[in-house]
């Protein structure tokens, strides 16, 4: 039985993100831990550097910026002094957000580029509330860049974007062509998303992390060094397990076979495929002291970003698909 193009389910709808902002309030963004960067809007924020008030002096630490050296405590106590600020520093939120071919995908709930969609608009109706602007980099057969902007307006055309980012029609045309677009890899987007999040800003990243490239870790390292990362993966059931024993037909747009997974064989290599992209995806961001959470196709999106917001970088290990709860069975 086909399912319609308009089922919600499938395409992302305008009504559906602008409804989520009510529930957009049970989110927040401001981070309990200390950023590296200044934290924004009309937050006050410890920001180490130059800034409007100055909040104390303390002793020389490798690392602090020479041009904050209080020179007259210096002078008194013999030994080098720095000066602290509090300043009132703007916070942008920043959300990357991946509608490649395997976003198009879900075999429970919702598809994960409808759920990766539902994310970043509760992200963003949380971030205007409190002042905050947002933008984002969605990629998908290009990239549509949306430099932060704040209020209603900002949220807008944000939802838009996703609107359009998201209509299956716009895949299943690029599939009907003879050389389809085809996204580029997720290093590609992470250095077009640093002409978007100016450093200190608080970035999302919502992708289920399957066009990773050789460039990607050096690119997420570049952006985490000077910004605050949160990342989500995206996952469906099948991804964690494969199906009941029984033969299924498969098909990736253009190519179309047949999965036995009555047969142990494969079984075993869809578990080693899928478990070693995951840990893949948990290095990567493990290396670079990003917080990372799972978000299946049929979970509540709330519940899971107040999970990642709750995490914290250092914090012991970041919660892969299968230490949340996947089974491999």
């Amino acid at each position: 039985m086909s399912v319609p193009i308009d089922n919600p389910a499938i395409r992302v709808d305008a009504e559906d993100l602008i409804g989520l902002r009510a529930r957009a309030e049970r989110l927040k963004l401001k981070r309990a831990a200390t950023s590296r960067a200044a934290l924004a809007g009309a937050h006050r924020s410890r920001f180490r550097g130059r800034g409007m008030d100055y909040r104390e002096s303390r002793h020389y630490q490798p690392g602090d910026d020479i041009r904050n050296m209080d020179w007259r405590i210096t002078a008194r106590a013999g030994d080098p002094h720095v000066k602290i600020f509090d300043e009132e520093r703007e916070r942008p939120v920043v959300l990357l957000v991946d509608f490649g071919p395997s976003m198009f995908f879900a075999s429970r709930g919702v598809l994960k580029s409808v759920q990766a969609a539902r994310l970043a608009a509760l992200i963003g109706w949380s971030a205007v509330s409190r002042g905050d602007r947002v933008g984002a980099l969605l990629f998908n057969g290009g990239h549509t860049e949306l430099p932060p902007r704040g209020g209603r307006r900002g949220q807008m055309r944000l939802i838009r974007a996703l609107v359009d980012a998201g209509d299956p029609r716009r895949r299943l045309h690029a599939v009907g062509e003879a050389t389809p677009a085809e996204p580029g890899g997720l290093g590609d987007a992470l250095v077009r998303l640093r002409r978007v999040a100016r450093p200190g800003s608080l970035v999302f990243l919502l992708s289920d992390f399957y066009r990773m490239d050789a460039d990607t870790n050096r690119h997420l390292g570049q952006l985490a060094r000077h910004n605050d990362l949160l990342a989500v993966q995206l996952l469906d059931a099948l991804e964690l397990a494969p199906p009941p024993p029984g033969r299924y037909g498969i098909s990736d747009g253009r190519r179309r076979g047949v999965f036995d997974a009555a047969d142990v064989r494969e079984r075993k290599r869809w578990r080693s495929h899928f478990e070693a992209h995951h840990a893949a995806v948990t290095r990567l961001m493990e290396s670079n002291g990003v917080p990372l959470v799972p978000c299946r196709t049929d979970a509540d999106p709330v519940t899971v970003l107040t999970e990642l917001l709750r995490a914290r970088p250092g914090a012991g290990t970041p919660r892969g698909p299968l230490a949340a709860g996947g089974s491999a069975a």
